[in-house]
């Protein structure tokens, strides 16, 4: 599975981004998949995952209320709508897909990783 997250930039606090993961090969609809984040300085941590159907989400208490999951299996293809941005959202986003079909926040629960895509949220 090859990963491609796109839709990353600058936007002022308050603004929204949807940032789009497409995936490659036949078997995404199975896969699990999630976002994580890492800041400047910062160790990589969870925002956010989606089970293999859309069923279940799961989202870092920072993000809840603000950030939304969804998958489109059609397009294989996954996004998170980020509203209220705030200057702390600001680091750079990647996306991940777990063989294991049920949402995790579990790192290494994940077995492919995009390229990560920079988000800059400025006050």
């Amino acid at each position: 599975v090859q990963l491609q997250a796109s839709g990353g930039g600058l936007v002022q606090a308050g603004g929204s981004l949807r940032l789009s993961c497409a995936a490659s090969g036949r078997t995404f609809s199975s896969y699990a998949m999630g976002w994580f984040r890492q800041a400047p300085g910062k160790e990589r941590e969870f925002v956010a995952t989606i089970n293999w159907n859309g069923g279940t989400t799961y989202y870092t208490d920072s993000v809840k209320g603000r950030f939304t999951i969804s998958r489109d299996s059609d397009k294989n293809t996954v996004y998170l709508q980020m509203n209220s941005l705030e200057p702390e959202d600001t680091a750079v986003y990647y996306c991940a897909a777990a063989r294991n079909s049920l949402a995790t926040s579990v790192t290494s629960a994940y077995n492919y990783w995009g390229q990560g895509t920079q988000v800059t949220v400025s006050s």
